[in-house]
């Protein structure tokens, strides 16, 4: 493990020179293409049903390496490997143990966080074994008394949400496979072919794990992760991993600015968050909390063409890589990024009323942050640049035992007190931001008054899809209160680009560095093409 930590770490410096220090210098060459570790399978193992089958595609052959009582061990196979899950009985049971300083939705957040215990002195991992966390790092805290004392002095500074979480088993997960009838199952598995495809087949035909099949480039590496299972990561080229990328994340029928765009955008944004998973050794996962990235299976002549003519290029503001956020659909105005998540806002992340035409609405003079204002936005529905689509605009209906019962899972999963709630008594929004985000949402229960910030809302109740949204008490004819309407637009965070605005407006001609100049104001493309 620590060769493997120390190969990792190479990796991640290797990346960060050839950007810069600050990952923000020059983008790489062509003839530097960036390799990048994703998890593309984060928790194998978990489940003692866990299945995995590797194969070659036709006429190649899978190169396995890996360790046998310290020996490297090389075999080749044209046939299929089938990973499954062995459970282990421990001869002593084996406890796991760590000081979690937070839970949060986002990585963002979490980062927020972990920016200011290290202000405070105290170093931190972020980790992500279901909801993101902020743990006291392991190896500096490897101690239960250590822990003990710090949980103790958090505690006495006021700070009631840190909480030791402790895992005790008497089983672990062992992982095996066959080749030419031999059974192998050690700890870190390598996997290569010659022609730099692998297909992954996860799941089984059952419907609560249903069968999905996809090629990768590159190679793969089954290794352990630090939540006591394994990661299938797939190191592959920055470049092939956005063909794999694109297809997913705006589709393969958007118009040709678009997909420049949408290029861009996704290989900045992967080589600003290379950092993400350091704490399991590799760098972005393969779902929203990253990028989607399904590999080759989806790859089309359009997003290649889109990625080819925009290679090495990514958006910078001061010569550094930017932050580059984007969602599904605005609701018809962009957020900052401090309207979202905890942390510094950054200067090309600001609200921008999403329509060609800008003056459908003039944010200086009509502040989405007054209630009124806001109601009489979202009532607006022609002239946007979403305003075809279907989460432009959406209306919700929820009954309060649905939105109580939701509520009190969110809050169990934060390890709240508040959770302990049985009625919700009534719900108010009592603080906006500029762009009509929710910053406070006050919640009265039969326990006390609590509040939800930001992105909160979108965990804590399923309705809402953005933060973008108004709440009506509903009584449908009955004496106390039967729910709420929630009553908003967007699909997602709305920082940044939307995926839906920049297709409209790639129809209208825009060419895709003027739509990133709009959805980014004041940041450039650099790169080679």
């Amino acid at each position: 493990m620590k060769i493997f930590f120390w190969r990792s770490s190479y990796r991640l410096i290797t990346t960060l020179c050839l950007l810069g220090l600050t990952a923000a210098s020059e983008p790489v060459s062509k003839n530097q293409d960036v390799e990048l570790q994703i998890g593309i399978v984060q928790r194998f193992g978990a489940k003692p049903t866990d299945k995995l089958e590797l194969a070659p595609t036709k006429g190649d052959r899978l190169t396995l390496k890996f360790v046998v009582d310290n020996q490297q061990q090389t075999l080749t196979t044209d046939q299929p490997i089938r990973l499954a899950t062995v459970m282990e009985t421990l001869i002593q049971r084996e406890i796991k143990e760590v000081l979690v300083l937070g839970d949060f939705r986002t990585f963002e957040t979490a980062e927020d966080s972990a920016n200011h215990w290290r202000s405070q002195g105290i170093e931190v991992e972020i980790a992500q074994p279901e909801r993101w966390q902020v743990w006291a790092k392991r190896d500096v805290y490897s101690t239960p008394l250590i822990r003990r004392l710090l949980l103790q002095s958090i505690k006495t500074s006021g700070d009631q949400n840190a909480y030791l979480a402790t895992n005790i088993r008497q089983q672990v997960p062992k992982i095996t496979w066959s080749v030419n009838g031999k059974k192998y199952s050690p700890n870190y598995l390598e996997v290569s072919t010659g022609k730099d495809i692998i297909k992954v087949k996860t799941g089984d035909q059952s419907k609560t794990t249903p069968q999905k099949n996809f090629n990768y480039g590159g190679r793969m590496t089954l290794q352990p992760n630090a939540y006591g299972n394994y990661t299938l990561v797939n190191t592959v080229p920055l470049e092939t991993y956005i063909r794999g990328v694109l297809p997913y994340e705006i589709g393969t029928n958007a118009p040709k600015a678009a997909l420049e765009a949408q290029a861009i955008i996704a290989r900045t944004y992967a080589l600003r968050n290379v950092r993400r998973f350091a704490v399991d050794n590799y760098q972005l996962c393969a779902d929203t909390h990253c990028q989607v990235y399904q590999g080759l299976s989806g790859v089309a002549k359009n997003t290649d063409q889109a990625i080819a003519s925009t290679r090495g290029q990514v958006l910078t503001y001061k010569n550094e890589i930017v932050d580059a956020l984007y969602s599904s659909t605005t609701g018809g105005v962009t957020a900052n990024f401090s309207d979202i998540w905890n942390g510094e806002d950054r200067p090309y992340l600001k609200p921008v009323i999403d329509a060609a035409n800008s003056n459908i609405w003039n944010l200086s003079n009509q502040n989405l942050a007054d209630d009124q204002n806001f109601q009489k936005f979202i009532a607006l529905k022609d002239g946007f640049n979403e305003s075809t689509w279907d989460v432009f605009r959406w209306r919700r209906e929820t009954d309060i035992n649905t939105i109580t019962k939701d509520l009190q899972k969110f809050l169990r999963a934060k390890k709240s007190p508040d959770s302990k709630f049985q009625t919700i008594q009534a719900m108010s929004i009592v603080k906006r931001s500029p762009s009509g985000r929710i910053l406070k949402l006050a919640v009265k229960t039969d326990i006390g008054i609590f509040t939800l910030q930001k992105d909160e809302v979108r965990s804590a109740f399923a309705a809402p899809i953005s933060t973008l949204f108004y709440i009506e008490p509903l009584n449908k004819g009955q004496r106390n209160i039967w729910g709420y309407a929630f009553i908003g637009g967007g699909l997602g965070h709305g920082v940044g680009l939307s995926q839906t605005g920049a297709q409209n407006l790639a129809k209208l001609g825009w060419s895709s560095a003027k739509i990133l100049e709009f959805y980014y104001p004041g940041t450039k493309i650099k790169g080679s093409r």
